[in-house]
């Protein structure tokens, strides 16, 4: 975890995963990220928040915009990222995607969730930037 992470994001990432971990305690591992996506989502928009679904990640190389289709898989209240794996294990690749995705998005606030833990806290880290 890098810098301080804002108080209200920090609330927002714990609500968050309370309720990924609902998510989680109810379908287990062994799915495709999607469908844990999908959940998660129907438990946010049950909670009022508001979320973006696969949205685009612009990269910029100087003065080029190259087509490279990077998503954020959820975007919460603009303030929190939510990266859905359902991989053996996460990577130091996985985290280093997430800081650049933060750094790139200027979103300081980031949840990278592996669903395919026997317990989600297993697979969950939180990167701030």
């Amino acid at each position: 975890m890098e810098g301080d992470e804002p108080s209200h994001a920090s609330d927002l990432s714990e609500r968050v995963i309370g309720m990924a971990i609902e998510v989680h305690r109810h379908l287990g591992p062994g799915l495709l990220e999607s469908a844990y996506e999908e959940c998660l989502c129907s438990e946010l928009k049950e909670a009022g928040f508001i979320y973006r679904r696969q949205v685009p990640l612009p990269v910029v190389y100087k003065d080029v915009r190259p087509d490279c289709g990077h998503r954020l898989d959820v975007v919460v209240e603009d303030e929190l990222i939510v990266e859905i794996k359902a991989v053996e294990r996460v990577l130091a690749v996985h985290e280093a995607q997430m800081l650049t995705y933060l750094r790139l998005s200027g979103i300081r606030v980031g949840l990278l969730m592996n669903f395919s833990n026997v317990t989600l806290k297993d697979g969950l880290r939180r990167l701030v930037l």
